[in-house]
């Protein structure tokens, strides 16, 4: 009876806690890759036109920035998912 109070139980914290994980991963998985493809823009417009210290200075920042936000995103996201994956296994 417990347990299953526990698997209808909408409030569980833990759930709760993931959900708001998630969220925080998708938007930052979202503004890593448009760091990134900013990046990338950049260098090839930098390409074409003749490296600068400024275009150059955008592209390595605009790195960095995806970088720190796509790594730890994307190592939370997969945990997220393998915890939902085993919760729904193992019916709790």
């Amino acid at each position: 009876m417990a347990d299953e109070q526990r698997r209808l139980n909408p409030t569980d914290q833990v759930r709760q806690r993931r959900a708001v994980v998630a969220r925080w991963t998708l938007l930052a998985n979202r503004v890593g890759y448009l760091v990134l493809a900013l990046a990338v823009a950049t260098f090839i417009i930098a390409f074409a036109i003749g490296f600068s210290s400024v275009l150059a200075t955008t592209v390595v920042v605009c790195l960095i920035i995806s970088f720190v936000l796509l790594a730890p995103s994307i190592v939370l996201g997969y945990a997220v998912k393998a915890a939902e994956r085993e919760d729904l296994e193992n019916n709790l």
